[in-house]
């Protein structure tokens, strides 16, 4: 297992790299064409390049974000409990979530395999978008197992207050 979570680990700091960069570059597509509209000669696509973009920081920030437990989270009462209840409250809720986003990635997955089928591109780019729901399901599925093994650790954490 540890070798999996460590692999895991490396794989989650290369797309919280590959997401930064999309972002610094989401960011200079919009100054440039913020500029280039002011002298009237915009990038044409940057819209649908810009919401490409924002789709992989997304897919790509989410499963670090969760292991460095960046989300926003209202905790004045459970802070309350024993570690005990609060652990057994992480896994509970963690346990919905890694339901919920297993059958989100499940989906995503099928999403974008129906458009592979069909064709779709976007409408001014032509760029085909099953790529970007692919990127998009592969995203959610690395952010479904860091939370899988977020309750692992859990668990391991429990046992270690049920022993003491």
């Amino acid at each position: 297992m540890r070798v999996i979570f460590q692999a895991l680990n490396k794989f989650s700091d290369f797309l919280k790299v590959i997401g930064a960069i999309a972002l610094t570059i989401m960011m200079m597509l919009t100054v440039v064409d913020v500029i280039g509209r002011f002298f009237k000669s915009p990038i044409f696509g940057s819209v649908e390049l810009v919401g490409f973009l924002a789709t992989i920081v997304v897919a790509s920030a989410l499963p670090y974000t969760y292991k460095v437990d960046g989300h926003v989270g209202v905790e004045i009462l459970v802070r309350l409990l024993p570690d005990k209840a609060q652990t057994w409250i992480d896994i509970f809720t963690r346990t919905l979530t890694l339901v919920l986003f297993a059958l989100i990635t499940w989906q995503m997955f099928l999403y974008a395999e129906d458009i592979y089928k069909t064709g779709e591109v976007s409408m001014n780019l032509e760029f085909p978008i099953y790529y970007i729901v692919y990127l998009l399901a592969f995203g959610l599925l690395i952010f479904t197992v860091t939370i899988l093994e977020t309750i692992y650790q859990d668990i391991k954490k429990l046992r270690k207050l049920n022993i003491k």
